[in-house]
C-alpha cells in the first residue's frame, strides 16, 4: 500500500494576504518534496472531510499522492502566487469562486468533455476549467429548542434586524461565507452586499473559525442561528453517533430564490502545467466516479453531481430547493469579496 503524505499548507500570496490574515493553517512540515511520480493535490477541502477517499484512491490504484491542505482561500492564493512554477497539478476547492479566480488568471487546462460531461451544465465552468464535485447549499442552522420554524427569517437580509442583535453566527474568514458573499454581490449589488455587511457587523455577530464551531455552539444551546453549509449538521450527528433527527441543531432553508439559500459546489481544476498528467485525470474522473459520488453522498452528506447515485433521504433533492438563479462562473472575484468583508469589520 502507498502511504498518503500530508504536508502544511503554504504561506498565503500577497493578492490575498490581508483578508486571509485570520484564516490560520500551519507551517510545519519537512523540506523533502514529492518525487516526480507523485500526484500533488493542493486541497482546500478539510483534512477530516476528504482525506479517507484520497487514501482510497491511492490504495485502489496505487499512485502515490501527496496533499497539501490549508483553506480553500489559502490554497488558492498559493496557486496565484506560485504561477505555472507550481508543484500541484490538481486544486480540490471548496467553492466555484475559487475554482474560478484560478482559471480566470490562465493557470488551468481545460478539461475533456468525457469528464465535463458527467455533470450538469450549472455546475462546472463555462469554459470547461473546471467541474464540480458535489453540491452544497447555503442554510440558516438554527436552534429548535428555543426556535420554531414560524420564527425564522424569509430572507438572510432580515438577520442584521435588532431581534437578532448578538444571535447570528459568522465564519467570515470561510470560503463558503465568502462565495456567499460573492453570490450577494452578483444578484444585489456590491452597494447592497457592502451596506448588509456593514449592518451584520454592527449588530454583534458572533465570530467563530470555521461552520463546526457554529453548528456545535448551535447544538449545545450556545447560539440562536448561524450561516453554514448543509452537511456541518450531517457531520455533527456524524460526531456524536445519533441521527440528524436527534440533534437540537435543524436546517433552515431559505424560501423564494434567496441568495440565503446559494446551492454551490466543491469542485476541481486541473493544472496547465499538468494538462498531460495521466494521473491528476484519473484522480478527477475518480472523483466523479459512482464510487467516489456515493462517498460524498454517505460520508460528507453532499449532494451528488453525477447521475444514479442516491443522496441522503434526510435531505430535499436539489431540484425542490427554490435556490437563486446565480451562475457559479460569476464568483470569480475572491480577492474583492475578502477585501469587501475586511473592510466591513467582520475580520481584522
Amino acid at each position: 500500500m502507498r502511504v498518503l503524505r500530508t504536508t502544511a499548507a503554504l504561506a498565503v500570496a500577497t493578492l490575498l494576504a490581508s483578508g486571509l490574515a485570520a484564516c490560520g493553517g500551519s507551517d510545519g512540515g519537512g523540506s523533502d518534496s514529492p518525487s516526480p511520480t507523485t500526484l500533488t493535490i493542493y486541497s482546500g477541502r478539510s483534512e477530516s472531510l476528504i482525506a479517507p477517499l484520497i487514501q482510497q484512491f491511492a490504495e485502489e490504484t496505487g499512485i502515490a499522492v501527496d496533499v497539501r491542505y490549508g483553506n480553500t482561500a489559502q490554497m488558492a492564493a498559493q496557486i496565484l502566487e506560485e504561477g505555472d512554477r507550481s508543484p500541484a497539478h490538481v486544486f480540490l476547492a471548496q467553492d466555484a469562486g475559487a475554482l474560478g479566480a484560478v482559471a480566470k488568471a490562465g493557470l488551468f487546462a481545460p478539461l475533456p468533455n468525457e469528464i465535463l460531461d458527467l455533470v450538469p451544465a450549472q455546475y462546472r465552468a463555462a469554459n470547461g476549467q473546471w467541474v464540480g464535485v458535489t453540491g452544497r447549499v447555503r442554510v440558516l442552522a438554527y436552534d429548535s429548542q428555543s426556535l420554531t420554524p414560524a420564527d425564522l427569517p424569509a430572507s438572510v437580509f432580515d438577520l442584521t434586524g435588532p431581534e437578532w442583535r448578538g444571535r447570528v453566527g459568522v465564519a467570515p474568514t470561510n470560503a463558503s461565507f465568502q462565495a456567499f458573499v460573492t453570490a450577494m454581490r452578483v444578484q444585489h449589488g456590491d452597494d447592497r452586499t457592502r451596506q448588509w455587511l456593514a449592518d451584520l457587523s454592527a449588530n454583534d455577530p458572533q465570530i467563530r473559525e470555521n461552520n463546526v464551531q457554529i453548528v456545535a455552539d448551535i447544538d449545545e444551546g450556545r447560539l440562536a442561528v448561524g450561516l453554514v453549509n448543509h452537511y456541518y449538521v450531517f457531520e455533527r450527528a456524524n460526531e456524536l453517533g445519533v441521527s440528524v433527527d436527534e440533534l437540537r441543531v435543524r436546517l433552515h432553508f431559505f424560501p423564494d430564490g434567496d441568495v440565503g439559500a446559494l446551492v454551490n459546489v466543491s469542485g476541481v481544476g486541473l493544472l496547465a502545467s499538468a494538462a498531460d498528467n495521466p494521473n491528476a485525470r484519473r484522480f478527477i474522473e475518480y472523483l466523479l466516479s459512482p464510487a467516489g459520488q456515493r462517498y460524498f453522498a454517505e460520508q460528507t452528506h453532499e449532494y451528488p453531481l453525477i447521475a444514479g447515485v442516491a443522496l441522503d433521504p434526510a435531505l430535499p433533492p436539489l431540484e425542490d430547493l427554490e435556490a437563486p438563479d446565480i451562475d457559479l462562473n460569476d464568483l470569480d472575484t475572491l480577492a474583492e469579496t475578502v477585501e469587501m468583508i475586511q473592510q466591513s469589520g467582520l475580520t481584522t
